[in-house]
């Protein structure tokens, strides 16, 4: 054994890390946390000062039992997990766990996985800090707390299997609002007049000029007035100014911002980012990725400015540092960057390149120069009217940092292009119109949050860390609170008034609107318990609590503050709500909306949350009769949900007709519209109305399903009503007792015989090669 051992969090960093130490050093991983909170427990002590009760899980102690093995055998143990308070709990979980002592270990940290920084951090060890352990330590146990007492509660007030955050409910609310104020939004419609000027350029070509007027005028009769105006108006340039403009490079990229412009360039999501990112790290090409911080070593800007005097020229240089805006910015000590900047390339995967190119762009153009530019812009006066149009150009006339990289925005309308250059105009020079319009225009209801966009607002809010983003946007996707999806739109009209050879004409168009594309969208679960946990526990999901929890962890990292001061002074407050709202009793089902009476039977017409969803309900539990349910229909939401729609719902079953003597109908089930025929069930191809699909189209899916389930059974034994050869995604296969067994290759499943299957069958238990299966769904479809 080596007389050093390193420890790491991740087998790539592992061997990384190998090749730049020599024979005396051994590199092992210990695959992140080797120990948490215990699973199925509490896992708190809260009696005594919240002390935490650890575990090592069970696909752990292996790997604990080989650690635990090779620091016995070394003379020093080197901790080199991540900088950040994560990696400083896990370097804090090994010492305790392998019972390391003081004097043979040593805790190192390094932002880049390159040669000199792992030669320089063993050159400069350090104790590990106890101070970042207990902020980890307190995320930790508080997300516990907030978790393990909220689930609960969710399980009996609104539906089994829920689970709440601290930071998920949040981002849930957020998403939630905005959904809620698009639907209170009411469009204002407004008129925009443009004009196309024709003039002569320098070389005397005809050419035109596009200008708009300043105003957005409110109603039709107005915009009528000003292209009456414009009719037997003369148009004169009132005025020309000309100004330069600069315009500076983004700073480099921290993980927020990283993982916003990756969604927007690369159509990456957030954890998709992270992942290729941590990869870039481990594989020594960038800084580490978890950082809130924008600033840049000395030794990375001196680097950069010879990279860009090499490649573009020593004009293009304009060396500068950044600072740090963000609160609490203390995750790490530099922004994401290339390690090595004249490195314009890597080897790696499409998406590692794609994303190592983003960085180091983005942190080339930082320490460029400006773009300089030039903006025109003309007034066009009326003879007849105090109105003016206004044309405006820009042209770039040094592109300093925009010859690398431009800035994306989740707005197009952020975006400003360069590039329009106005023709030659003077001042007092007359024009002629070719055509002006008035085109009717509407507001826009705020936009859906996407990945991007949302990681920016809880940013801005102080909800969350670098390091929490990622698995806050992918938690509340998994549990169904939010789904990423898209809007189709509407097809909506506007009015077009158009002035052309001194006529006014007016048509109508239309245009779709409200198509969106990869939103976070709530669902009706994210709703209820967003309204839920917001009226039962408001400290819980109000933002400015969130955000002062994590000042107060970034306090307790800082040495400032005693994690278990905090834990007492939430819990005190927060268990005795729990105990209180668990005991309440409400009049009805949390997040049940009536919505009228049902004009056959007269009773009560509601949704709700169900077992497994959105259901609408016709009655209550006290009546005589049950009450009756239906799923409700992908698209519809209890908030919006109508009674006419709700009532549709209620039309089915559906009688289509008969076929053979036996009844043909159609329902909707909790895995959609099906068509239900001879014991058997067929399900209705998606964007299938069951409220119009024919007898005839019923029986030609249920053909088409039993010739389909004919091909999957290919063979069965009468002396063995328990084994058959079906025929799988993969191929054929032997489904025999509750197991599937593979049939050999270059063997026709169509020849084997009975005994010769129970040999495979008997070959394959004894190897333990069997796979679990669905044999007996096959026997008694055989049955029936």
């Amino acid at each position: 054994m080596a007389k050093n051992l390193v420890i790491v969090e991740s087998p790539a960093k592992a061997k990384t890390i190998e090749k730049f130490l020599g024979k005396d050093f051994t590199v092992l991983s210990s695959y992140g946390h080797i120990r948490d909170l215990k699973k199925k427990d509490f896992g708190i002590d809260v009696e005594h000062n919240f002390a935490p009760d650890y575990e090592i899980p069970e696909d752990k102690k292996t790997v604990v039992k080989s650690l635990k093995s090779a620091a016995a055998g070394a003379d020093m143990v080197w901790l080199a997990s991540d900088e950040d308070r994560e990696g400083e709990a896990i370097a804090w979980h090994l010492y305790e766990v392998l019972k390391l002592r003081p004097e043979h270990t040593k805790r190192i940290v390094f932002h880049e996985i390159t040669k000199t920084a792992i030669l320089q951090a063993i050159e400069h060890p350090r104790d590990i800090d106890r101070n970042l352990v207990d902020a980890q330590q307190a995320r930790r146990i508080l997300d516990r707390l907030v978790g393990f007492e909220l689930s609960p509660v969710l399980w009996r007030k609104v539906k089994p299997s829920l689970s709440a955050g601290r930071v998920q409910s949040v981002a849930v609310r957020l998403i939630v609002e905005r959904e809620r104020e698009i639907h209170a939004f009411r469009s204002e419609a407004s008129y925009r007049a443009t004009a196309l000027f024709l003039l002569e350029d320098a070389d005397g070509k005809p050419v035109e000029l596009k200008a708009e007027v300043a105003r957005r005028m409110k109603t039709k009769a107005e915009a009528q007035q000003l292209l009456e105006a414009c009719r037997t108006a003369t148009f004169t340039i009132t005025d020309i100014t000309k100004r330069p403009l600069k315009k500076s490079p983004a700073a480099p990229f921290t993980t927020s911002t990283l993982q916003q412009e990756a969604a927007r360039k690369l159509s990456f999501t957030v954890a998709q980012t992270m992942r290729v990112a941590q990869q870039l790290y481990e594989a020594g090409h960038i800084t580490y990725m978890r950082t809130d911080s924008v600033n840049l070593s000395s030794l990375a800007i001196h680097t950069s400015k010879e990279a860009i005097t090499r490649l573009m020229g020593e004009q293009y240089v304009h060396s500068r540092n950044f600072q740090t805006k963000t609160k609490g910015a203390q995750e790490a000590h530099e922004a994401i960057r290339p390690t090595y900047m004249d490195q314009t390339e890597i080897a790696g995967t499409a998406q590692e390149k794609k994303l190592y190119d983003l960085i180091w762009k983005r942190t080339i153009a930082s320490q460029m120069a400006e773009a300089q530019l030039e903006k025109t812009t003309a007034t066009i006066g009326l003879s007849n009217a105090s109105d003016t149009f206004v044309a405006e150009g820009e042209v770039v006339t040094f592109d300093g940092f925009l010859r690398l990289y431009r800035e994306s925005f989740d707005d197009e309308a952020d975006s400003q292009s360069e590039g329009t250059l106005l023709p030659p105009l003077t001042k007092g020079q007359t024009l002629t119109y070719r055509q002006i319009t008035a085109t009717q225009r509407f507001s826009q209801h705020p936009p859906r949050y996407t990945e991007a966009s949302l990681v920016r607002k809880m940013e801005e809010l102080g909800i969350g860390r670098p390091s929490t983003y990622a698995p806050t946007i992918s938690t509340i996707q998994q549990r169904d609170y939010v789904e990423k999806g898209d809007r189709e739109g509407t097809e909506r009209s506007y009015n077009v008034l158009t002035l052309y050879q001194a006529q006014i004409t007016e048509s109508t168009q239309t245009e779709l609107t409200g198509a969106e594309k990869g939103k976070l969208l709530p669902t009706d679960i994210g709703m209820v318990v967003t309204d839920f946990l917001a009226q039962n526990f408001p400290n819980i999901m109000n933002y400015n609590f969130t955000a002062n929890v994590e000042k107060q962890f970034d306090e307790i990292a800082e040495g400032e503050t005693r994690w278990t001061v905090i834990m007492d002074d939430f819990y005190k407050t927060f268990h005795p709500n729990v105990e209180k709202t668990l005991t309440e009793k409400t009049a009805h089902k949390v997040g049940e909306r009536l919505l009228g009476t049902d004009p056959v039977s007269g009773k009560p017409v509601s949704v709700k949350i169900g077992r497994f969803g959105p259901i609408a309900q016709i009655g209550s539990a006290e009546d005589a009769d049950k009450p009756r349910f239906s799923s409700l229909k992908k698209g519809m939401s209890i908030e919006t949900v109508t009674l006419g729609e709700v009532l549709e719902l209620f039309k089915l079953p559906r009688h289509l007709g008969e076929q053979a003597g036996k009844v043909v109908t159609v329902n909707i089930g909790r895995f959609g519209p099906y068509v239900y025929y001879n014991g058997s069930y067929t399900s209705l191809p998606k964007g299938t109305d069951p409220m119009e699909i024919s007898l005839e189209e019923a029986l030609a899916l249920i053909q088409a399903k039993a010739e389909a389930d004919a091909k999957k059974h290919l063979k069965q034994f009468a002396g063995e009503p328990e084994l058959e050869i079906m025929n799988g995604r993969f191929g054929p296969y032997i489904a025999y007792k509750g197991s599937n067994y593979k049939i050999p290759k270059n063997t026709a499943p169509d020849t084997l015989t009975l005994e010769q299957c129970l040999e495979i069958v008997r070959t394959q238990q004894a190897k333990g090669e069997a796979s679990g299966g669905k044999p007996k769904r096959a026997a008694k479809a055989k049955k029936a």
